[in-house]
């Protein structure tokens, strides 16, 4: 019996619709208001079901030694070489999301999921960066035990802790920006498909995305290789080398499923 192709694109958006330009996720990011969300506050225990149907992730620069144990690290093939942790084989499914909207167990979580529902975002007319939410029922509620303001109208410690992260986020990205910068004009990238036999004797063929050419990379200039070595990059490029291993478990996770669709 052949073998039935299926083909899947990885699709590490980072926004949504042009007209809406929001990033991946969010719905309506809004910022906090001490007076018009002096009530307001994030859910418990809300899950991990808002990354449902996406099937890649951005990462940042200094998280890839921990998401290259994890999953295959690849680079958008749009010119920017925008890093993004593979989540799923085929489109539209995430396959260390679980039915229960937990994550898979014992498994790093990129930190642009664990940032959800806050965001920085820049108001108009100026540099500076504000808390944002995503005023999305299913993750905010009135009332609730985790509100963002005090009696007071100050921040809580959830805001104050929230502000943190997306500041540590925000220097991370820009870092990354940098890195993926150089990276998309150095020459180093391929464009590559993934062929990849799953149970019930199919193929996925799972493409729209870079890596980097070892070959190329060994016959990187010395200057070119030291100027990478000066800017401390080196270990990110051998990161993005080693989650190769990680389509394994992918494909490892997905005939799980399909026992599980099959039965």
């Amino acid at each position: 019996m052949a073998a039935k192709d299926t083909k899947a694109k990885a699709a590490p958006k980072t926004a949504g619709t042009p007209a809406a330009n929001l990033p991946l996720f969010y719905k309506k990011p809004t910022p906090l208001d001490g007076k018009a969300h002096a009530n307001l506050g994030l859910k418990k225990n809300f899950g991990f079901g808002f990354t449902k149907g996406i099937n890649a992730v951005p990462v940042n620069l200094i998280e890839m030694p921990q998401i290259c144990h994890f999953y295959p690290i690849a680079f958008s093939p749009d010119g920017h070489a925008t890093p993004v942790a593979i989540l799923g084989l085929r489109d539209g499914e995430n396959l260390f999301l679980k039915g229960d909207n937990t994550w898979e167990e014992n498994t790093y979580i990129p930190a642009y999921i664990r940032r959800y529902p806050f965001i920085f975002s820049e108001m108009p007319g100026g540099e500076n960066l504000s808390l944002c939410v995503d005023m999305d029922d299913a993750v905010t509620e009135k009332n609730g035990d985790q509100p963002f303001f005090d009696k007071e109208g100050k921040p809580s410690l959830l805001s104050q802790n929230a502000l943190e992260f997306c500041k540590s986020y925000h220097a991370a990205a820009q870092q990354t920006l940098e890195f993926s910068k150089a990276l998309a004009a150095s020459g180093l990238l391929v464009e590559r498909e993934a062929q990849i036999n799953v149970a019930g004797n199919r193929r996925i063929n799972f493409s729209g995305f870079n890596i980097i050419d070892e070959k190329k990379l060994a016959e990187l200039s010395d200057k070119d290789f030291l100027e990478w070595r000066k800017k401390g990059w080196l270990p990110f490029l051998y990161a993005h080398l080693f989650s190769g291993a990680q389509w394994q478990r992918l494909t490892a996770l997905l005939n799980e499923r399909l026992v599980k669709e099959a039965a």
